[in-house]
C-alpha cells in the first residue's frame, strides 16, 4: 500500500504542479468529433456513431477549473445535436434543436461556452434516435478534491444494443401495439437476493407492470459484451471511484459489486450522504459514484443486469497477474424491477435550503403499449401546453403515474430534490432523472433560478419519441413556438 500511496501522490502532485500551465490554457476551445464508427458485439459488425473527445477516445474529462469550451464538430452524413446531461449551461448550450436554434447540419461545427459543474454526468444526441445508435460518451467534471484523492477513477457506461435500426425498432412498437421483440411482467420474476424488493409498487391492485419494450441483441459495458470484457487494470489493494453511467435508451440495470462492498457518495453528479451495499440500481440516464477498496488481489467482476430479465453485461477490475473469469452474459435468475428500494433511502449531502413552494404543477404521466403512445398531462409533444414558471419561485412538480410501466424523467436545466414518494416526505438526492414507478407518485423540488426554456421528458427514449416530453418556460423569456 505505501508504494500505491507514493505513486499516486507523486503523480498528484505532478498534475498539480503542471496544473497551472493547464490552467494558463484553458480558454483554449477543445475538440469534439461526432462520427461514424465500425462496433464489433459478440463476433458481428455494425456501423455505429461516437462522440470522440481530443485522445480519439470517447467522452471528455475535465480538470477543475477547466472551462466547458469546445468546438463540437458533426462529421457524419445528417444533422446532429448533443444534449450535456446534467449540465446547466445557457438555455441556447443545451443541446436541443429549436426552430431559431436548428441541428448542427453535416459537416458543420458548433462552438459552447459555459462554466460546468463538477461530478459524473454525459452527453448524448437529441436529434431523432440517435442515442439508441450509440451517439453517447461520459462527461465526467473532475474537482479539486477528486485531483488529491488517491483513488483510481474509472468510468462504466452502460448501452442497449440492437443490430436493427432505432427506426425498426420504433416501427415494431407503434405498429403492432406491442413490444419489438419482448416484454416483461411480474410474474416471471423470481426476484435477486439483495437487489431490494417490490416496496416501490404498490398501489398496483395486482396487475402486472410492463417492462422491456425492446427486445436487444446485446447490454454493451463500454462498448463491450461480457463474452469480450473490457478488463481495467487496478493496483493491489486500490482505491477506486467507480462512476457508472447508464447510457441506455431503454432499460433499467441493477448494478452488483459481487464480492465487493462499495459507498455510494453522489448520484446523477451530486453528492449524497454515504450509503454502503453491494448491489444498487441504476435507471434510464442516472449516474452513480460508488467509492471501493479492493482485497490485495484479484479479479472483481463488475456487473449490471436488466431488470426483469437474466441478461447482464459488465467490466472486470484485475490486478497485475490475476486470472481473469469467464461470466456469462445471463445471470441464473430474471432481475426484478427496479424500485424506490434505494430512492427512499438516499439524502443529499447538500439539499435545497428549507422553503416552501411557491408553486406547484402537476405531471399526470399515462400511455399504453397498445397502442404505442405516452403523454404527460394527456398531451404528446409537440402538442403540449408549456408549464410556465417565475424566476426565484420554489417550484414543485408532481408527478402522477397512471401507467403500468415506469418512467425516468429528466428535467434539463435544474438539479432538483426528490422530496416525496408515495406520500413519504423526504430529504432525497438532488438528482436531474427520476424512476417513477406505474401507479407511484413522486415529488420534486427546484429552484426557478435558470431563465430559458428546458425540456422535460421521459428518458426511456421510444416514450420521448412517442409523445412523452414537455417543456418548462419562464415567464418573460422569449422562445420559439414549439412546432
Amino acid at each position: 500500500m505505501l508504494e500505491l500511496s507514493r505513486r499516486h501522490l507523486l503523480a498528484s502532485a505532478a498534475s498539480l504542479t503542471a496544473w497551472p500551465l493547464a490552467a494558463r490554457a484553458a480558454n483554449a476551445p477543445i475538440d469534439l468529433n461526432v462520427v461514424r464508427r465500425s462496433i464489433e458485439v459478440n463476433g458481428k459488425s455494425a456501423s455505429k456513431f461516437a462522440i470522440l473527445g481530443p485522445d480519439g477516445k470517447p467522452g471528455l474529462t475535465l480538470q477543475p477549473g477547466q472551462t466547458f469550451r469546445v468546438n463540437l464538430h458533426n462529421q457524419i452524413n445528417e444533422p446532429t445535436i448533443i444534449h450535456w446531461h446534467g449540465q446547466i449551461p445557457p438555455w441556447q448550450q443545451d443541446g436541443v434543436a429549436w426552430a431559431d436554434l436548428p441541428p448542427i447540419a453535416a459537416g458543420a461545427s458548433r462552438s459552447y461556452d459555459y462554466q460546468p459543474i463538477a461530478g459524473t454526468f454525459w452527453m448524448h444526441s437529441h436529434q431523432g434516435m440517435q442515442e439508441q445508435d450509440l451517439m453517447a460518451a461520459p462527461l465526467i467534471i473532475r474537482n479539486a478534491a477528486d485531483v488529491a484523492a488517491d483513488r483510481q477513477d474509472i468510468v462504466l457506461m452502460l448501452h442497449d444494443f440492437s443490430f436493427k435500426s432505432p427506426q425498426e425498432l420504433m416501427a415494431g412498437l407503434t405498429k403492432a401495439g406491442a413490444p419489438s421483440g419482448g416484454m416483461g411482467n411480474m410474474g416471471g420474476m423470481s426476484g435477486m437476493s439483495g437487489m431490494g424488493n417490490m416496496s416501490g409498487m404498490s398501489g398496483m391492485g395486482g396487475m402486472s407492470m410492463d417492462l422491456n419494450d425492446v427486445k436487444f441483441d446485446a447490454y454493451l459495458a463500454n462498448d463491450r459484451t461480457l463474452n469480450d470484457p473490457d478488463v481495467v487494470p487496478v493496483d493491489k489493494s486500490g482505491q477506486i471511484r467507480l462512476r457508472i453511467i447508464n447510457g441506455a435508451s431503454a432499460s433499467n440495470m441493477w448494478i452488483d459489486l459481487g464480492a465487493l462492498s462499495g459507498t455510494l457518495v453522489a448520484v446523477d453528479g451530486v453528492g449524497v450522504q454515504p450509503l454502503t451495499g453491494s448491489t444498487f440500481p441504476i435507471a434510464i440516464a442516472q449516474r452513480l459514484d460508488i467509492l471501493l477498496t479492493l482485497p490485495a488481489s484479484g479479479a472483481f467482476p463488475i456487473l449490471a443486469q436488466i431488470e426483469g430479465l437474466a441478461d447482464r453485461t459488465g467490466i472486470i477490475l484485475a490486478t497485475a497477474g490475476a486470472t481473469v473469469p469467464r461470466i456469462s452474459a445471463r445471470a441464473g435468475q430474471n432481475a426484478p424491477p427496479v424500485d424506490g428500494s434505494l430512492e427512499t433511502r438516499l439524502r443529499a449531502a447538500g439539499g435545497l435550503a428549507p422553503r416552501a413552494a411557491t408553486r406547484q404543477i402537476d405531471a399526470v404521466l399515462s400511455g399504453s403499449m397498445s397502442p404505442f403512445s405516452w403523454a404527460i398531462n394527456h398531451a404528446t409533444w409537440p402538442g403540449v401546453q408549456p408549464m410556465m414558471v417565475s424566476e426565484g419561485e420554489r417550484v414543485e412538480i408532481n408527478f402522477i403515474n397512471r401507467s403500468m410501466m415506469s418512467h425516468p424523467m429528466h428535467l434539463h436545466g435544474h438539479h432538483f430534490q426528490v422530496v416525496k414518494w408515495n406520500g413519504q416526505t423526504l430529504a432525497g438526492a438532488m438528482r436531474d432523472t427520476v424512476l417513477v414507478p406505474p401507479m407511484a407518485r413522486v415529488t420534486i423540488a427546484f429552484d426557478a433560478d435558470h431563465k430559458g426554456r428546458w425540456l422535460l421528458h421521459c428518458h426511456n427514449m421510444y416514450h420521448q419519441m412517442a409523445g412523452m416530453m414537455t417543456v418548462l418556460d419562464y415567464q418573460g423569456v422569449p422562445v420559439p413556438a414549439l412546432t
